[in-house]
C-alpha cells in the first residue's frame, strides 16, 4: 500500500532500527516508545488488520514475535515481556512488545511515551544489543 508507513519502512524507504529482518517479518524499535527496548513486530506484506493474516503469515508472525520478546527478556533481565495487538494507530497489521519489570508502575498496557526521548545514537545501541542476543 503506496501510503502505509510501515510498507514504507519494509521496503527500507524510511529508516528505522531494526532488531530482526528475515523475508516475510521485520522487527523494529518503536520510534515513540513507552519502555527502552519497545518494539514493533510487522508483516512485510501489507495486510491491515493481524487478524486478516493468513494463516501460516500468522504463525510466522508470532513464531517471530516469540523470538524477539525472548531476546528482550535476555537482553534487559526482564521479569517479562508485555505485548499488545492494537491496530488503530497503523492500519498494517503489528505486534508491540516491551521489555517490563514487576512492579514498574507502567499498569496492564502502558501509554506514556519515554522523556525525553531516546536518541538516535540510543536508539542505534539498543537495536545492535537487541540483535546480538536474536
Amino acid at each position: 500500500m503506496e501510503d502505509c508507513v510501515f510498507c514504507k519502512i519494509a521496503k527500507g524507504e524510511i529508516p528505522t532500527y531494526k532488531v530482526y529482518e528475515d523475508d516475510n517479518v521485520l522487527a523494529f524499535l518503536d520510534n515513540n516508545p513507552v519502555v527502552v527496548g519497545h518494539t514493533l513486530i510487522i508483516p512485510k506484506k501489507h495486510v491491515k488488520w493481524v487478524w486478516d493474516l493468513e494463516d501460516v503469515d500468522f504463525t510466522i508472525l508470532m513464531q517471530k514475535a516469540k523470538l524477539v520478546a525472548n531476546g528482550l527478556r535476555k537482553k534487559f533481565d526482564t521479569d517479562f515481556v508485555g505485548q499488545g495487538i492494537i491496530g488503530v494507530d497503523v492500519p498494517h497489521a503489528h505486534i508491540h512488545i516491551m521489555p517490563r519489570k514487576a512492579g514498574d508502575g507502567l499498569g496492564g498496557f502502558p501509554s506514556q511515551k519515554i522523556s525525553p526521548k531516546p536518541t538516535d545514537e540510543e536508539f542505534r545501541k539498543i537495536a545492535e544489543d537487541i540483535k546480538i542476543v536474536l
